[in-house]
């Protein structure tokens, strides 16, 4: 089948109300190609205990749709939910991908989790590091990729014919952008991405990592380039640089600290799997002490 670079994939989000996070099934055509994009892996911190029901809604959508996976695709490994990129990539036998930015990532985290040798820095539990300029085939659609760093050093945006999926660099319009204050975070570098971004062409559907709605309104998982340019609360009015990395500072130092960052940067470092089990057959997370948050 010959690829293309225009075409207009279909696109199934689903939206975990718990955690704001939108993930994504994107196909070709019923019977073709599919890629899943930021699947989630349900999580109850009280109980510490994992589900799979989010992944499997992702699964039963594939299977009734008769398509046939070719990617796990990671836009950045996610401080707000754990990944189910590990329990995908073993029901359906798929790579999986993130942007090469991960080593940079998994390095500064394994030094505070305090990850022992068994735990390489290097990228090596995905299958794929993508860089600036890659691209990748799903089915007849063609993918290329975009590093759009600052909200982490291994932000991408995956651009498949014309959706383009932008992890986390802006929200819906009444929402903002994203914050910048984790470890590799820089304010300066997600304006330069986001700009990366606003020059997509027009028509471009723009596809959130997150929505955050309350009840103000139902969950947005498309937005555009217009209404970014014309609306988004941190962008509207051509803010300049400056002005947006001084909003962006001034606002992220008075964020809390996201619940799930500890026990999800643990599982997302890994390619979405939790760790090896103890000798008793247990697995075990890390909470590192008076570490987070506080005064900096």
């Amino acid at each position: 089948m010959t690829t293309s670079h225009t075409a207009a994939p279909q696109v199934q989000a689903f939206h975990d109300k718990d955690t704001g996070t939108l993930s994504y099934v994107v196909y070709d055509h019923d019977g073709g190609m599919a890629a899943i994009i930021d699947p989630v892996l349900d999580y109850d911190a009280a109980a510490a205990r994992t589900s799979t029901a989010s992944a499997d809604a992702l699964l039963h959508f594939v299977q009734g749709k008769l398509l046939t996976v070719a990617w796990i695709l990671e836009t950045h490994a996610h401080a707000d939910h754990l990944s189910a990129a590990g329990y995908l990539a073993d029901t359906l036998k798929v790579p999986v991908a993130i942007g090469q930015g991960i080593v940079a990532v998994q390095q500064r985290f394994k030094a505070l989790f305090g990850l022992g040798e068994e735990f390489i820095a290097d990228g090596r539990q995905f299958d794929r590091l993508f860089a600036d300029g890659d691209t990748f085939n799903i089915g007849g659609l063609e993918g290329r990729v975009i590093a759009t760093p600052g909200h982490t050093d291994d932000s991408l945006t995956y651009v498949i014919g014309d959706a383009a999926f932008i992890g986390d660099t802006v929200f819906a319009a009444d929402t903002g952008t994203a914050r910048c204050d984790f470890p590799g975070g820089d304010a300066h570098r997600l304006f330069g991405s986001i700009q990366k971004i606003l020059a997509l062409p027009q028509s471009t559907r723009i596809y959130l990592c997150h929505d955050y709605p309350g009840d103000r309104r139902a969950a947005q998982a498309q937005t555009s380039i217009d209404e970014q340019k014309q609306h988004n609360v941190h962008l509207k009015g051509g803010t300049g640089e400056a002005a947006f990395v001084q909003m962006r500072q001034q606002r992220d130092s008075s964020l809390p600290v996201p619940k799930l960052i500890l026990p999800a940067l643990q599982v997302n470092i890994r390619g979405g799997r939790l760790p090896e089990p103890d000798a008793n057959g247990v697995r075990y997370l890390r909470l590192p002490l008076d570490q987070m948050g506080g005064e900096q």
